[in-house]
């Protein structure tokens, strides 16, 4: 999906705005709201917004570079077998 960025004065936001989040909600665009030209405010998705919180945060960056390492090694497990431990009567899954 092509991101898109738009720039839009406070003003024309504030008439517009169902328009302005209806668009940025189905179309996942982006805007960033200017006051007399200067940019003071984004608006965006709230998955993306939460993604990106996420990449803020080092215990998750940390996480991220981890299981990447993991998955370097060939630590990794198909999907088939981690439904299937899922799936696991009891919660007792296999050990691996």
């Amino acid at each position: 999906m092509k991101t898109t960025v738009r720039r839009l004065p406070l003003t024309k936001a504030r008439v517009n705005l169902g328009q302005v989040v209806r668009r940025v909600h189905v179309n996942h665009e982006f805007f960033i709201l200017e006051k007399d030209g200067i940019p003071v405010v984004g608006l965006m998705h709230v998955d993306d917004l939460e993604d990106y919180l996420e990449m803020q945060n080092g215990s998750v960056k940390e996480q991220i570079q981890t299981s990447a390492a993991e998955y370097r090694r060939g630590a990794a497990r198909s999907a088939n077998a981690f439904l299937a431990d899922l799936k696991t009567p009891g919660g007792k899954r296999k050990k691996k």
